[in-house]
């Protein structure tokens, strides 16, 4: 795709919708200086990486186009601009060198070793440990004991019928910076992390139910909850706190319209 082909569509469909610059910040919560930035495709006043495709998303998502579609026109344009990374000098590696396979060979059937010896130790534990519980084990109490039909009662077979709870996965949370700012993660109640994030940095934290994320920069973090997005924490250069859980990953694989 050539220069400009995607931020002059992004411009012209805001345009076509007589949508202000203003207006998609104060919708999506992102800074009017990163929009000028995809419209003018001003790659390097981006923060790059996750952040700029969720930018291409928010905006797409407000003003009511084809997220997929306009991904691919940003990928494009994004990906025709960039150079390719350089490649690296082929390495010319010494005589010495020619003994790593043998040592890593030998390393190799030293750990098998190891681990042989190491079962059979802990197979020979198990088996004297399962005897010797075999041998204390009370007799089995005789067919006509007044306990037998307790045991094939309604009630001891109803409870067997009960099924037992699913337990629902963990929450992992992803959280991306794209400047340096001060974050605060608090999971189910206990704290995780306190501190700063670099620009580029990338952090997973898991909880059971529940996340209290704090900010000092709201604009300069970016949160996925199991890989879905979340809203920003506040307002674009102020703090903000929010509490995400399993409710809003329920919402938002719900699929919320914008017009």
């Amino acid at each position: 795709m050539a220069k400009g082909s995607f931020g002059e569509r992004l411009k012209r469909e805001r345009e076509l919708r007589e949508v202000t610059l203003e207006e998609i910040t104060a919708a999506t919560r992102i800074s009017s200086r990163f929009l000028e930035a995809l419209e003018n495709e001003e790659w390097k006043k981006l923060p790059g990486g996750v952040f700029n495709r969720g930018f291409v998303r928010s905006v797409a998502r407000y003003l009511g186009l084809s997220e997929e579609a306009l991904l691919g026109e940003y990928d494009l344009a994004h990906g025709a601009q960039v150079a390719p990374a350089p490649s690296l000098p082929e390495k010319r590696f010494s005589s010495g060198s020619k003994w790593i396979p043998f040592l890593l060979f030998i390393g190799l059937l030293v750990l098998l070793f190891c681990a042989a010896v190491g079962g059979v130790y802990v197979w020979r534990h198990y088996a004297a440990r399962r005897a010797q519980n075999q041998s204390l084990a009370p007799a089995p109490a005789a067919a006509s004991s007044p306990l037998a039909p307790a045991l094939n009662s309604p009630a001891s077979e109803q409870e067997q019928d009960v099924p037992s709870t699913v337990q629902e996965p963990p929450l992992d949370l992803l959280v991306s910076a794209s400047v340096v700012t001060r974050v605060r993660i608090v999971a189910d109640g206990q704290l995780l992390f306190e501190g700063e994030l670099l620009t580029g940095e990338n952090r997973h934290f898991h909880a059971t139910s529940e996340f209290e994320v704090t900010a000092a920069d709201s604009s300069a973090v970016l949160l996925e909850l199991n890989g879905q997005a979340m809203p920003p924490l506040g307002a674009p250069g102020a703090s903000g706190t929010m509490t995400i859980g399993r409710k809003d990953l329920r919402q938002a694989s719900g699929g919320n319209s914008q017009p």
